[in-house]
C-alpha cells in the first residue's frame, strides 16, 4: 500500500514542483469553497468519530479537539485560505554571493518531494497540512489518528475535489486508507520513497518517528 502511495506521490510531486504559482494558489482557494460547500458531509462524519469517541472513554479535552462545527469548519477553510495568501517560497533566492572572478552563487528554495505527516486527534490538521504541502510545491501523504478516521477522510476528500478543480493531481495528497499501525511503520522505513516524515502529536509518536 505505502509503496503504491509513495509512487503516485512522487508523479504529482513533479507536477507540483513547476506549478504557477497562481494554480496553487488557486487549488487553495477552490479546496476551501469545498470545505465549506460540503460542511454538511463533514459534520455528519465528525458525528461519527464523536460517537464513537465518548463509548471508547475519550477524555472531555481530547472530544472537544475532536468536535466540528460550522464555526470550526469555516475556521478550517478561513486557514486554508491563508495559507493561499502567503508568497510562494518555490524559487525564492535566500542567500546570494559573487566570486572575484565573476562567478555568482545562489540558495534557492527548491520542494523536498514527498512529505508524510503523521499526526493525532485535530482534524484540523488534515486540511492544514495538505494546504502547507501544497504551496510549497510538494506532495503529502496524510496519517490522521483513529479518533477522527471519518472527519479525515471527509476533510481530505473536499480538498482534493478543490485540488482536481484546479487543475492539479488528485494525489498531490493522499490520506492513508487504513488506521493499521503497521502503516506508519512502513512510512517510517520508506527511505527514497519520501523525502521527509514530520510529526505532530505526542511525545510518543515524536519519539517513534
Amino acid at each position: 500500500l505505502v509503496t503504491e502511495m509513495t509512487a503516485r506521490a512522487r508523479l504529482a510531486s513533479r507536477v507540483l514542483a513547476t506549478a504557477p504559482d497562481a494554480q496553487k494558489a488557486d487549488a487553495l482557494y477552490k479546496a476551501a469553497g469545498q470545505l465549506r460547500s460540503t460542511s454538511e458531509s463533514i459534520l455528519l462524519a465528525n458525528a461519527q468519530d464523536m460517537e464513537a469517541g465518548a463509548a471508547n472513554g475519550l477524555s472531555a479535552a481530547m472530544l472537544d479537539r475532536l468536535k466540528l462545527d460550522e464555526s470550526r469548519i469555516e475556521g478550517i477553510a478561513s486557514a486554508v485560505e491563508q495559507v493561499a495568501h502567503l508568497a510562494d517560497p518555490v524559487g525564492q533566492v535566500i542567500d546570494r554571493s559573487e566570486r572575484p572572478n565573476g562567478l555568482v552563487m545562489e540558495r534557492v528554495r527548491v520542494p523536498v518531494g514527498v512529505l508524510a505527516i503523521i499526526y493525532e486527534s485535530r482534524p484540523n490538521v488534515t486540511a492544514d497540512a495538505a494546504a502547507l504541502g501544497l504551496r510549497s510545491g510538494n506532495a503529502v501523504i496524510l496519517r490522521g489518528g483513529s479518533e477522527a478516521v471519518h472527519s479525515n477522510r471527509a476533510i481530505h476528500a473536499a480538498m482534493v475535489e478543490g485540488i482536481v478543480k484546479a487543475g492539479l493531481p488528485a494525489d498531490a495528497v493522499q490520506l492513508v486508507p487504513t488506521q493499521d499501525r503497521a502503516a506508519v511503520g512502513a512510512l517510517l522505513k520508506a527511505q527514497g520513497q519520501i523525502d521527509m516524515v514530520i510529526p505532530r502529536g505526542g511525545k510518543s509518536l515524536v519519539a517513534r518517528v
